[in-house]
């Protein structure tokens, strides 16, 4: 029983390790600098008030989740409505501002983010704490599931 703990240890070191190999990421930067990258062109997207453009880096997928305040959304197109519903105009949107991220990699194709959003608006800032799970599909970082309240 020990023998198969320590093996199991040993073999989940050894994977954790091998995430941080670029040549395991598709990637020659890796996951991070992907996601980081994904989050700036949410940045982009939404201070130009670009919602579709934002959803981009989300799965488009009916198996997304997306968490907020009104509880939980499954699916690409539901939660583009929920954005859509919830920022009709460049007033509610603001400009949008991510901080303090923190990514995690969990496996080999998947990454945990922990972050602080901002919007600076016209009407009243607006500001608090999300966690996205990226999972690496087809060769491309994307969100799967979020939550941000």
């Amino acid at each position: 029983m020990i023998k198969t703990i320590n093996l199991l240890a040993i073999a989940l070191f050894f994977s954790v390790v091998s995430c941080r190999n670029p040549a395991h990421t598709g990637s020659s930067a890796g996951p991070e600098a992907a996601i980081l990258a994904a989050m700036k062109k949410q940045e982009n997207a939404w201070n130009a008030g670009d919602i579709h453009t934002f959803m981009e880096t989300y799965w488009r997928h009916d198996s997304l989740m997306f968490v907020g305040s009104q509880g939980p959304v499954f699916g690409w197109q539901p939660t583009l409505d929920r954005y859509l519903k919830t920022y009709p105009d460049t007033a509610a949107m603001g400009k949008l501002h991510f901080d303090r991220l923190r990514i995690k990699q969990l496996s080999p194709t998947h990454c945990f983010v922990l972050g602080r959003w901002h919007l600076a608006r016209t009407i009243g800032d607006a500001s608090g704490y999300f966690t996205l799970l990226f999972e690496q599909i087809e060769g491309e970082w994307v969100i799967v599931a979020d939550h941000s309240s």
